[in-house]
């Protein structure tokens, strides 16, 4: 056996907001049942801000909790938050990204030279990066910058409900299936129900494109069109999903959309719940911008959809694929070319 696979993972979270808290209070449970392979002593970065008068990182390992993001959600005492991100990660082999996909590539340029090649990653992100007419996923993103082998979380996993240890399931893609049992040992719990696949990229990608989906979920329940609107919007935002990964991807398994969690139960759970649908809604009831939205509504957290239907269009366009993908496209439009929700069912 390798010196990799006998050393006992040390783990580092890198990102403390509302999913980032979730999952920490997850590892830190999962970590003290499992002394035999994990090191006791588990970091948290969390991005140093002030809140009610003191540094968020001081209350944090104060009270165990996070006090801003996921209030009143216990966090076991040997998790310690650090605002620096260098020594967040010091010494660990088994990276946890769990931050706004826009943060990542800065992150990674500030860590090059600090993570050991032995260690490995794994990404909670959602979203893509688009550079013209080149598309990657996150955790290529990261093997890339780190050249450590990087596998991926996604599933329909609304933070609070998670943290409140509410039954969900969850998908985790990992290519090394040795990694990928240590992985689910440090996810899973009887409340939480991990499944895993080799297929990193199509966990990476319904993790991504749900939420342009839920975006047009709360479109339409801002228009007050009912569960029959909302239930299409949902099965053409699935075969879009499926298409544009599987178009670009070609590795990606048909499968991973609909036997998994990260598949079509995510964008059921996002179509539902979470802030893209509820941020969408507010677009239509309120006349607001989605930018002031995510600031009076989401409590510093920010909005994914939007922000990867714009990425997605760019990618398009330099493809010349962009009336191939109706409903990405619309959302993309209404959000940023003052089209009108109305029109999100004229062209799809």
């Amino acid at each position: 056996m390798s010196d990799k696979a006998q050393q006992k993972w040390k783990v580092a979270i890198i990102g403390s907001g509302n999913w980032g808290s979730a999952i920490a209070r997850i590892i830190g449970i999962n970590t003290e049942k499992n002394p035999q392979l994990f090191d006791q002593d588990v970091r948290i970065w969390c991005y140093e801000e002030q809140f009610n008068g003191r540094p968020l990182t001081e209350q944090f390992n104060e009270k165990h909790e996070n006090v801003k993001y996921l209030p009143g959600i216990k966090i076991s005492p040997h998790v310690v938050a650090y605002p620096d991100l260098v020594e967040a990660v010091k010494g660990a082999n088994a990276l946890v990204f769990v931050v706004p996909h826009q943060f990542i590539p800065n992150i990674c340029k500030q860590l090059e030279g600090h993570i050991p090649t032995t260690a490995r990653a794994i990404s909670l992100v959602k979203g893509v990066e688009v550079h013209e007419s080149k598309i990657d996923i996150f955790a290529d993103v990261i093997e890339q910058h780190l050249s450590i082998p990087c596998s991926a979380l996604s599933g329909a996993n609304i933070a609070n409900e998670v943290a409140k240890d509410e039954f969900s399931e969850t998908t985790i893609g990992c290519r090394d299936p040795r990694d990928a049992k240590v992985w689910q040992t440090l996810f899973g719990t009887p409340m939480f129900r991990v499944q895993v696949t080799d297929d990193v990229r199509g966990v990476s990608l319904c993790g991504a494109l749900k939420n342009v989906v839920a975006v047009a979920a709360g479109l339409i329940d801002g228009l007050n069109w009912g569960n029959n609107a909302k239930a299409a919007i949902m099965r053409i935002g699935l075969l879009e999903m499926k298409k544009f990964s599987m178009e670009f991807f070609p590795d990606v398994r048909a499968d991973t959309f609909v036997q998994e969690s990260a598949g079509v139960a995510d964008l059921i759970t996002s179509c539902l719940g979470g802030r893209n649908r509820k941020c969408a809604e507010a677009f239509v009831t309120s006349g607001k911008s989605f930018d002031e939205l995510e600031e009076s509504m989401l409590n510093g957290q920010k909005l994914q959809g939007v922000q990867t239907a714009r990425e997605l269009h760019q990618f398009l366009k330099a493809r010349n694929k962009v009336e191939e993908y109706p409903l990405f496209t619309a959302v993309y439009r209404i959000a940023y070319e003052h089209v009108k929700p109305e029109e999100i069912t004229s062209h799809i």
